[in-house]
């Protein structure tokens, strides 16, 4: 009797030594290069994945319209923005982010570039998504989805 439980737990031992030394499959790999020239004033997101949207965005508890095509795009682009400290939001009912807030600190000749991982999230299964009201907007600040 010993000799067979010696043999299971030496099975089970090396079961889990060959299993605990396969290097795991990546899920998704993203090598970006940042960008070494982003103007001053320029918040930079670029997702993971193609974004479809709507493409909710917030500066500072303010809805900022963001100009977004049928096709989407992987990049969005906020122009505009004051020097200082700001905390920024971005959402989608299509799409989940990670992370998708934070703070950023803006300089007057240097901008900020995030990368920011993006996963295809309907959060609408049946019907149609409700109609997001229209965004406020501060004065000079424009956000695009490339």
């Amino acid at each position: 009797m010993k000799q067979a439980h010696r043999l299971a737990v030496v099975s089970v031992f090396a079961l889990l030594t060959v299993l605990g030394c396969n290097k795991p499959k990546a899920i998704h790999s993203v090598a970006k290069a940042v960008p070494v020239n982003v103007p001053g004033g320029t918040l930079t997101l670029s997702f993971t994945r193609k974004v479809l949207g709507p493409l909710e965005f917030s500066l500072d508890g303010v809805h900022i319209p963001v100009k977004q095509s049928a096709k989407g795009g992987k990049t969005l682009l906020v122009t505009g923005i004051s020097e200082g400290r700001h905390r920024y939001f971005v959402e989608s009912n299509r799409d989940a982010f990670g992370p998708d807030q934070g703070e950023l600190e803006m300089g007057a000749s240097k901008g900020v570039y995030y990368v920011v991982f993006a996963q295809r999230f309907e959060a609408v299964l049946y019907g149609k998504t409700t109609a997001i009201p229209p965004a406020e907007g501060l004065p000079g600040v424009s956000a695009i989805l490339k």
